[in-house]
């Protein structure tokens, strides 16, 4: 409901709470007094340690000996400034191959929320991070941590774009539940990590605390002001680490994936199910990350399927392309390189490799980075004003460059090159440059511009079906005829981020010929503006833990200058004790669609969330109003809603389902569409390394039910073995009767070896 730049100053967005409001604390909302002058900030100087340090979760051992200890930690969210309601303390050490870190942390051990499941599964427990910016300029850090049981969880945070739960760190952990709270130890290697190559090495540091209670408490060493929006620039100073290197080690990642399935001959007859032939193929990806600061990666014949299938989505109403988030490991490292406000870069547009190969570098404050692949089968998407089209295009070759330079506090510059050229002929090309301006500790200026040159395919066959569709005041078809043209798409945006009052405006456009064929462009044609504002009221005391209201507006139009659509909407939200959140939102809207105007819809929503329990959460919300139903460029009244849960009766049992729900009725009453979709996921972590699970879904649209078991062997991120299937069933005629659509058998096996 409210702005991205609210959800950032959280650096929480990954807590595993439903966060409809939750934007700070009480206080006044006078800029901080933390700056980027070294005298003023906060230093840790670590020494090395004294004698070997074991990874079990005692701190007993001689190398923590006169380890450099960070206390005096302060509250963040919900409120800001006061102190930690329990004691927490930090230690630090190191040798020539790790980063050693230790969190002592004082509190009653029977109200601890705590998990024994997967990696990155447990930000809704109490936990320990470590946040560390290797190269000093703001631009981006490691988060690194652990649960009380030492269940690892990291990530990748920047200012601009939040954090990545999908990136991975190779490191050890372990933890220890106490008498008096629990201690977590940890071992980071420096061959995990970037960082300059240099005899002195001065990072920024940050420790972070998670204390979820009535309220979740988050609670920083270095004081965290959300009255900045640079939260990295507001980390500590960490001296004293010498002789350390960065890089220089081979790694290499072979894997084996064997398996058989089976699929219908026959799409529409359920006779005609066949079983394959069992099949096995073998892969090899290799990295070595340079002691200058590059990184160059290789992959051949790599399996960039996923394990588990993307969850389905209600598209029953949508006239454009569906974006799936990228969770493939070979694309992870660089990821917040790539990423965007202007998609120019999607890299799940690569989708069936050959062969890939990536180059991550960095020299003093200028990041770049390359992505090169073969692609097997491409996906193209063909944007319009009022919907897009997905074809495969066969075999393509991609080359992406990236270039990124940091300046001032927290400030960029960028720059982006791709371009996709298909074998059988047609290509796609796009330039742009960027700017993150902070004019401020409350105030920034976003702003892309991306051009883009099409040769299509001479392949009018694969878009049989648009025949007639024109674009670009009919100057163009939609079909694949070799045609050539240019456009170009932009993003502006001012921004203010604070406890107290939000402010948001922004512009987009692309012009009717701009495509992305590396990134994710479902729409063009369009000019649209988009203001925001809110203000956050943070009571002291009592049952509130804050109260954000606001209001969004905003009109699109073509580039003939006609409107498309424009809005208003207020909303209200509320966090309230007990990890409890409730919003409400109201909104007016018009629409012009397939030259029909759509005047005066008025909906309302209403959302709620709560994890007032460790053993039960849930996740509520509905709304109607009226709408379009664009299959038949007809007016309707449209009801929604959703819910899910987590439901942990045991430390190692989760118990997650969810269900959506979309209904549309004509003016007359007559129902267009109803159905619902819903998924169900069951984890059961018998060890830190050994895990089970099942995911169900059944789609009531396509009438079809899916069933996932897996089983996982995982020793670190990159070295795990999956044992798994997967069904799919479809309901064709008679309610129930479900026939076998599709079946596979897969072992998946790879391996990490540092030689």
């Amino acid at each position: 409901m409210v702005g991205k730049a609210y959800y950032l100053a959280l650096f929480t967005s990954l807590l595993g709470t439903t966060t409809l409001g939750g934007q700070g604390s009480s206080g006044s909302e006078e800029p901080t007094a933390l700056t980027e002058e070294r005298e003023e900030l906060r230093t840790l100087r670590v020494r090395p340690a004294a004698g070997s340090i074991r990874i079990d979760g005692d701190l007993d051992d001689a190398g923590w000996a006169g380890a450099a200890v960070a206390a005096g930690f302060t509250e963040f969210q919900p409120r800001e400034g006061v102190p930690a309601r329990t004691p927490t303390e930090a230690m630090l050490t190191y040798d020539a191959e790790n980063l050693y870190v230790a969190f002592v942390v004082r509190d009653d051990p029977e109200a601890l929320r705590v998990s024994l499941r997967e990696r990155d599964a447990v930000w809704g427990d109490d936990w320990v991070v470590v946040v560390l910016d290797t190269y000093g300029d703001n631009s981006w850090a490691y988060m690194i941590g652990a649960n009380p049981l030492g269940v690892q969880m990291d990530a990748r945070f920047s200012n601009s774009t939040g954090d990545d739960e999908s990136f991975d760190v190779i490191y050890g952990s372990a933890g220890r539940i106490t008498e008096d709270g629990y201690r977590v130890e940890m071992a980071i290697p420096f061959a995990s990590l970037r960082f300059p190559d240099a005899a002195r090495q001065e990072w920024r540091i940050q420790f972070v605390r998670s204390h979820p209670r009535a309220s979740r408490h988050q609670y920083s060493w270095a004081a965290l002001s959300l009255n900045n929006n640079c939260i990295l620039c507001q980390s500590g100073l960490l001296l004293g680490i010498e002789g350390v290197e960065p890089g220089g080690q081979l790694e290499l990642l072979p894997s084996i994936v064997a398996g058989q399935r089976g699929d219908l001959a026959d799409g529409t007859d359920p006779g005609s199910f066949r079983s394959g032939d069992p099949s096995a193929e073998l892969s090899l990806g290799v990295r070595y990350p340079f002691r200058s600061g590059w990184t160059a990666e290789a992959t051949y014949n790599p399996d960039f399927s996923q394990i588990e299938s993307d969850a389905s989505q209600i598209d029953v109403n949508s006239t454009f392309a569906l974006f799936f988030p990228e969770r493939r490991p070979f694309f992870q490292e660089g990821g917040d390189l790539f990423n965007t406000w202007v998609d120019a870069i999607y890299t799940r547009s690569i989708n069936d490799p050959v062969a890939a190969g990536k180059l991550i570098g960095r020299q003093g404050n200028l990041a770049m980075g390359y992505i090169g692949a073969v692609d097997e089968h491409s996906p193209v998407i063909i944007p319009l004003e009022e919907a897009s089209a997905t074809r495969q295009n066969g075999r393509s070759v991609s080359n992406i460059f990236r270039a990124r330079r940091m300046f001032g506090s927290g400030s960029s510059i960028g720059g982006l090159i791709t371009d996709r050229r298909f074998t059988g002929g047609g290509s796609g090309s796009t330039a742009g440059a960027d700017l993150l301006l902070r004019l401020s500790e409350l105030w920034q200026i976003e702003a892309q511009v991306v051009g883009s040159y099409t040769r299509e395919p001479a392949e009018p066959g694969i878009t049989a079906d648009l025949e007639g569709v024109t674009f670009d005041d009919g100057a163009r078809t939609a079909m694949f005829d070799g045609e050539s043209f240019g456009g170009r798409a932009s993003y502006v945006s001012l921004e203010r981020n604070a406890r107290g009052w939000n402010f948001d405006a922004d512009y987009w456009d692309a012009t009717p010929a701009y495509r992305a064929d590396n990134g994710f462009q479902g729409q063009n044609d369009f000019r649209r503006a988009v203001l925001f504002n809110g203000y956050g009221f943070h009571p002291e005391e009592g049952f509130v833990d804050q109260i954000f209201v606001g209001n969004r507006n905003g009109q699109t139009w073509n580039f003939d200058g006609l409107m498309k659509n424009r809005f208003a909407a207020i909303f209200a939200e509320t966090s309230l004790k007990g990890q409890t959140n409730v919003g409400v939102e109201v909104t007016w809207e018009e629409e012009r669609f397939a030259d029909v105007l759509f005047e005066d819809m008025i909906g309302w929503g209403l959302g709620m969330g709560s994890n007032f329990s460790e053993a039960f959460g849930f996740r509520l919300s509905y709304g109607e109003g009226e709408g379009i139903h664009r299959a038949s460029v007809s007016s309707g009244y449209s009801r929604n809603a959703s819910a899910s849960a987590t439901i942990k009766p045991v430390r190692n049992v989760v118990l997650s389902p969810s269900v959506r729900w979309a209904r549309l009725e004509s003016v007359e009453g007559e129902t267009l569409f109803d159905g619902y979709i819903a998924r169900a996921r069951l984890d059961y972590q018998v060890t830190r390394r050994f895990s089970a699970r099942v995911v169900t879904e059944w789609n009531e649209f396509g009438r079809g039910l899916s069933f996932e078991p897996l089983l996982v062997y995982r020793i670190n991120p990159l070295s795990v073995a999956y044992l798994g299937s997967s069904h799919g069933y479809r309901d064709f005629d008679d309610p129930y009767a479900l026939e076998r659509t599709s079946r596979q058998f897969f072992l998946k096996v790879q391996y990490l070896i540092r030689p």
